[in-house]
C-alpha cells in the first residue's frame, strides 16, 4: 500500500492489467481516478506499498534501474529546457543515457525530423509553440529507442489541430513496434489509439475490453433529444424516464438516453411527448460513445474533475 494524506483516500484498490507488446493500451478515466498514479508506479518515480508490479520482466521496486533504462516517459506537461534549443535538448537527453556522441546526434536529428521540428532546431525552445513543445518533449522519451512508452494525458491543453498532429505520430510509432501505454480523459483519443481499454473510476477498474466491446455494453444506438428550454427538457425528461429508466442523462436542454431499436424508441418518444403537448427542437439516433460509456458507468462524464486520489493499494502490470 502507498498512502498519503496520512492513507486516508485510495487511489489504486486491487487494480491488475497486463499490457500486450506492440500496441496501444488505453487506461480511460477523469482526473483523480489513479491514471497518473498508475504510470507513476510503472515509470519507478512512485513505490507501491504493497503488491508487485514489473515492466518488461523487470520488478519496479527491486529492479527499478533496468525498468529506466527500458522505458520511455512523457508527462501531462512538456518538460523540455526552454533555454535551450531542440536539438540541444535531446542531446543533452541522450547523454543522460550514456549514448555515445555519434548516437545522440543521429538520433537526434532523426527524432526532429520525425516529428517536423527539423526547421526549429536550432531555436531556444522558448520560442516554441505548445504544439512545438509536446512534440519535442516526445521525442526526447524516444532517444534511447525504448520498446516501451508512457504516454500520461499527452495531449492536455493542446488546440485540436496539435492533437490530430500528435494522434498521427502516435499511430507511426505503434506501427513501428513501438508498445505505448496512454493514459487520457479524451474519449476521442481513447477510441482512436487504444486497442485495449480499461475504464478507471476512484481507483477501481469498471470496465475493459475494446471500445466497441465497450459501446455494445450500452445498447445498439443512442436518443438524443433537443428542448428549446430546460423546463421543456426536465418536463421531456421526466416522461421519458420510464422507458429509458436510470441511463437517462439530462444535461441543459439535452436528453439522452441508450436504446435498441433506434427508429422504433424514437418513434415512441415522438408519441409520448407529442400526447403531452411538448414540443423537440432536434432528435438524433446516433451510436453509442465512449462518453456515453463512461456516464453509463460512473454517472459522471470522463472530463468532470474530481479531487486526484492519492493512496496505491495494489498495482499489477
Amino acid at each position: 500500500m502507498r498512502t498519503f494524506k496520512d492513507g486516508t483516500v485510495v487511489a489504486l484498490d486491487g487494480v491488475s492489467l497486463q499490457v500486450p507488446r506492440g500496441e496501444v493500451f488505453g487506461l480511460l478515466g477523469p482526473n483523480g481516478s489513479g491514471k497518473t498514479t498508475m504510470v507513476r508506479i510503472l515509470s519507478t518515480i512512485l513505490a507501491p506499498d504493497s503488491g508487485t508490479a514489473t515492466v518488461n520482466g523487470f520488478d519496479v521496486v527491486h529492479q527499478a534501474r533496468d525498468v529506466r533504462r527500458s522505458i520511455g516517459l512523457a508527462g501531462q506537461y512538456a518538460t523540455v529546457d526552454e533555454n535551450l534549443t531542440g536539438f540541444e535538448n535531446l542531446r543533452m537527453i541522450g547523454r543522460l543515457n550514456h549514448l555515445d556522441r555519434a548516437t545522440v546526434r543521429r538520433r537526434a536529428g532523426e527524432l526532429l525530423e520525425q516529428f517536423g521540428l527539423a526547421d526549429a532546431a536550432t531555436r531556444n525552445v522558448k520560442t516554441y509553440s505548445g504544439g512545438m513543445r509536446r512534440r519535442l518533449d516526445l521525442a526526447a522519451a524516444l532517444v534511447a529507442t525504448p520498446p516501451l512508452l508512457f504516454l500520461d494525458e499527452p495531449t492536455t491543453g493542446l488546440d485540436p489541430q496539435s492533437r490530430q498532429d500528435l494522434w498521427a505520430i502516435i499511430e507511426q510509432l505503434v506501427e513501428d513496434g513501438t508498445t505505448v501505454l496512454l493514459t487520457t480523459q479524451y474519449l476521442e483519443e481513447a477510441d482512436r489509439l487504444a486497442k485495449q481499454l480499461v475504464v478507471l473510476d476512484h481507483g477501481h477498474i469498471i470496465a475493459q475490453g475494446t471500445s466497441h466491446e465497450l459501446k455494445t455494453r450500452l445498447g445498439a444506438t443512442v436518443l438524443a433529444l433537443t428542448f428549446d428550454s430546460i423546463d421543456a427538457a426536465a418536463r421531456g425528461a421526466e416522461l421519458l424516464r420510464a422507458v429509458a429508466g436510470a441511463a437517462l442523462n439530462v444535461d441543459g436542454t439535452m436528453v439522452e438516453y441508450p436504446v435498441d431499436g433506434g427508429p422504433a424508441a424514437a418513434a415512441e418518444a415522438l408519441r409520448r411527448l407529442d400526447g403531452a403537448g411538448i414540443e423537440l427542437a432536434g432528435l438524433v439516433v446516433r451510436e453509442p460513445s465512449l462518453d456515453d460509456v463512461f456516464l453509463s458507468l460512473t454517472g459522471h462524464r470522463a472530463e468532470d474533475e474530481t479531487t486526484e486520489a492519492t493512496t496505491v493499494r495494489s498495482a499489477r502490470r
